[in-house]
């Protein structure tokens, strides 16, 4: 069988189809987690591949054409002859229920068990194999194909994954209860830059924001006191040696609140970060690993999209 050759990417003709059931761009970059120039991008390209004009464009959304409504109908029988060879395949292998998740330390210890037990609600089959690491690995390990979802903390996450914002984490500097700053509960930026703290390792999504809000704030950071890359090591490192440390208000709360730990704030200073959901791009979640990002991005929503 020779293929024929003006066949297009299942995942584009997915954006397609994604767009003719929506009626618009932006409304199938919501569905899809992609940026709605992404979407358009796609679109574009299947009508190149194909030389047909799918869709009429207008400020009011986007319509098929006649040659659009004939694609789509051929295209949703092979995407449906895809999504059942892809269902076998994983039976096979005995992975239909099962998601890969590489997670930022603090999202893995803080909230990745919470969204667990949700999703076996949801497939009480499921098999969840977390693999805790920091934002630039996870990041490696969903574009590698070692992960079928990563969630992170960085800023940038680069080329080959597709993101989506699930939630917002503020970063802190804390010291331990019997610790000088405790006393006034405020230092100033340079104060806190010439000053080694305990760190977690370059690489994490919690150092990097943490430079990047020092950075042109106060005169060049000390170097770090002592590098780590727990979330719990770290905290029992800060008490140990008495050192300030720079930690996810998420991961300390529970000390805050039992006032084992003292957050000092910062002159002018708010470290606040994005978290992110990111798979492989053009690909579309689906089955346990879609399911697992959109209780994520829910558990933001329902507590304020701060978590």
């Amino acid at each position: 069988m020779v293929l024929p050759a003006r066949v297009p990417e299942l995942a584009a003709l997915d954006v397609v189809a994604s767009v003719a059931r929506s009626g618009s761009m932006g409304a199938a970059a919501r569905e899809l987690g992609l940026s709605q120039q992404a979407v358009s991008a796609r679109v574009r390209a299947v009508e190149r591949e194909l030389g047909l004009r799918l869709f009429r464009r207008s400020p009011g959304g986007t319509a098929l054409t006649e040659s659009g409504s004939a694609v789509l109908e051929w295209a949703a029988a092979i995407l449906d002859s895809a999504e059942k060879f892809s269902a076998g395949v994983e039976a096979l292998r005995g992975q239909s229920s099962s998601v890969r998740v590489a997670a930022s330390m603090t999202v893995a210890e803080c909230l990745v068990p919470s969204w667990a037990v949700a999703l076996r609600n949801l497939h009480p089959d499921s098999q969840i194999r977390v693999s805790p690491m920091n934002s630039a690995d996870a990041l490696k390990a969903v574009v590698g194909g070692e992960a079928d979802v990563g969630f992170v903390e960085c800023s940038e996450t680069g080329a080959g994954v597709d993101s989506r914002p699930i939630g917002r984490d503020e970063l802190v500097v804390v010291v331990p209860r019997g610790h000088a700053w405790a006393r006034t509960g405020r230092v100033s930026p340079a104060t806190l830059a010439s000053t080694p703290l305990v760190q977690r390792e370059p690489g994490s999504g919690t150092r990097e924001v943490f430079e990047e809000a020092l950075a042109g704030q106060a005169g060049p950071l000390a170097p770090p006191l002592l590098e780590l890359s727990s979330v719990t090591a770290l905290k029992a490192a800060a008490a140990t040696a008495m050192a300030p440390a720079v930690l996810s208000s998420l991961s300390v709360a529970h000390e805050l609140a039992e006032g084992k730990l003292v957050r000092i704030e910062v002159d002018g200073l708010r470290m606040r970060r994005t978290l992110r959901a990111v798979w492989p791009v053009g690909a579309r979640l689906r089955g346990p690993a879609g399911d697992l990002v959109g209780l994520a991005s829910a558990a933001a929503s329902g507590s304020g999209a701060t978590m």
